[in-house]
């Protein structure tokens, strides 16, 4: 495995950089830990210095890095779910937390608690800054917010079968990564909705979770630290985080991808 990027090495210009490998404690899944998108990034309370010093030296000249806690727990990013217009937020959270947050934010982040029986936001909705793909049980009531806070599109999906769509993918305005399983049709279906390339694969040493894995923007990319060269190779690309076209990896990584599964 190739060395974890030396984040303090980083270009500060928002020319496309490669994706960044790290670790919350012992933990790959980072993506539990915290929140990106193009406005604003949320890393959890506690736990390493460096995780939260690797997400504020990429991202602290572009935009706010902040310390957050909801609902007195870390797991910021699969309660919470977010684009660069707005923040949705279990309705759990206090309101000390939700006060934090609006002050942390640019004023342009509407920041807004949800009363949802799946509570676990992040796990059941993947949204970028025009499209969202939530869970099909999800409240009717809850899909009007999300369309009206985040403005964006909603359709009601699933990946590969899987009803928690932002635990089985990771989507940005360039591109959408999907669990390893979805097929051809699903991942061109996909593709439709969402109006960016979509390509199955995997994260951390041949993960499914991509949304646990993984947390991207239009220009950056964070990713756990087992995640291989392969892997990061597909979602720069997907992502178009190194000018790569996805196309060029569609068809060559897919049945690498899936066969290191089985």
């Amino acid at each position: 495995m190739a060395p974890m990027r030396s984040a303090k090495n980083s270009s500060r210009s928002l020319s496309p950089l490669m994706a960044t490998r790290c670790q919350f404690e012992n933990s790959n899944e980072i993506g539990v830990f915290s929140k990106l998108t193009n406005s604003y990034c949320l890393v959890c309370v506690g736990g390493s210095e460096n995780f939260y010093s690797t997400f504020e030296s990429e991202l602290a000249d572009h935009v706010p890095v902040v310390h957050a806690s909801i609902a007195g727990c870390r797991f910021v990013g699969r309660v919470a779910v977010g684009n660069k217009r707005g923040l949705l937020l279990p309705s759990t959270t206090t309101d000390q937390e939700m006060q934090h947050i609006r002050n942390a934010l640019p004023d342009s982040v509407v920041v807004q608690r949800v009363e949802e029986r799946l509570s676990a936001l992040g796990n059941c909705i993947a949204t970028n800054d025009h499209v969202a793909l939530v869970h099909t049980d999800l409240d009717r009531e809850t899909e009007e917010i999300v369309a009206d806070t985040l403005g964006v599109e909603v359709f009601r999906q699933t990946v590969a079968g899987n009803a928690l769509v932002g635990s089985y993918s990771a989507l940005s305005n360039q591109g959408c990564l999907v669990h390893p399983r979805t097929s051809v049709e699903d991942q061109e279906e996909l593709s439709s909705l969402l109006q960016v390339p979509v390509v199955a694969g995997t994260v951390n040493r041949g993960s499914d979770v991509i949304g646990a894995g993984l947390v991207v923007n239009d220009w950056t990319a964070f990713c756990g630290l087992d995640t291989t060269s392969t892997e990061i190779s597909v979602v720069e690309s997907i992502f178009k985080l190194q000018n790569a076209q996805p196309t060029a990896i569609a068809t060559s990584m897919r049945s690498a991808l899936i066969d290191s599964m089985t």
